[in-house]
């Protein structure tokens, strides 16, 4: 195989990473979108959270499984108080007042997270050991394939959920009509803490599989949930499979910006897809494929 085509090779597995991970991130804005009818400008700050606290635990000596196990839960409960705290009391308020306090909840995780951990980025040592592996003449780190399989069996287990589980079935019935639920008596808010809770466990996700690849600091939630929130608006903020997509073209655009061009440029070009999107298309591309299921 040519130098040209293995380096095409390559890209695509690093666009697919980094895909994975604003896939994870992405999903956790549409489930929030859905279920409480706001963007959620805080998402990012759960990868942080999840990221930071799994190194911390694992420098204290946990073992590495327990430690990411153990820092999806406490960003699962940090998710819980941002939702009934900050969210819950403020239902009734506008759309915008709500998303204002979603920023404001993002500048003070990260202030918190500023003081504990400092400015210093932190590393976290890769899942597993090995050599890389090359496929098709293209170097692959393990650490790719943890990232693109964690994220597979991620949105398998979401699937399972919201499709096969009553809990899930009740959060997908105030999606699809809040009002009916509610005369159904599943009560809306108490979905949208769940909703909100899974949402930043799937942050503390994305956060922790990235950690080993790029390092952790108490600025990295911004940028992440910036890229899932580009990711999720391209592919269709209401949509699950959409934003997935989304996010993917945004990994591979990103990766392939970074390899043919210049790294410089790459943060640029998603936002000029974004807002190339939002001129063209500003229900998302794949708005009118994807449809909705009532």
């Amino acid at each position: 195989m040519s130098e040209f085509l293995s380096q095409i090779v390559q890209l695509i597995f690093s666009g697919l990473t980094i895909g994975s991970i604003y896939a994870l991130i992405a999903i956790g804005f549409v489930i929030t979108y859905n279920i409480t009818g706001i963007l959620n400008f805080a998402q990012g700050e759960f990868a942080m959270l999840g990221a930071l606290i799994t190194i911390s635990l694992v420098s204290a000596g946990l073992p590495k499984i327990l430690a990411i196990v153990l820092a999806i839960g406490i960003v699962f409960l940090v998710g819980s108080m941002f939702e009934r705290f900050a969210i819950y009391p403020a239902r009734n308020s506008t759309v915008v007042t709500l998303i204002i306090i979603t920023i404001a909840v993002s500048i003070a995780l990260r202030g918190i997270a500023l003081l504990i951990w400092g400015t210093e980025p932190k590393s976290l040592a890769p899942f597993t050991s090995g050599d890389p592996l090359s496929i098709l003449g293209a170097v692959i780190q393990p650490q790719s394939l943890w990232a693109i399989s964690v994220t597979i069996v991620s949105l398998i287990l979401m699937y399972v959920f919201f499709e096969k589980s009553y809990m899930g079935k009740a959060v997908t019935a105030c999606v699809v009509n809040r009002q009916a639920a509610r005369l159904m008596g599943i009560r809306p808010e108490r979905m949208s803490l769940i909703a909100i809770s899974i949402s930043a466990a799937l942050g503390a996700v994305g956060g922790i599989i990235i950690a080993p690849i790029s390092g952790a600091t108490y600025s990295m939630g911004l940028m992440l949930g910036m890229k899932a929130f580009i990711a999720a608006v391209i592919g269709g903020i209401s949509n699950a499979p959409a934003a997935i997509a989304g996010a993917m073209i945004i990994g591979l655009l990103e990766s392939f910006t970074e390899g043919l061009w210049t790294s410089g440029y790459k943060d640029a070009v998603s936002f000029g897809v974004l807002i190339l999107v939002l001129f063209v298309m500003p229900n998302g591309i794949l708005s009118k494929v994807s449809g909705k299921r009532v």
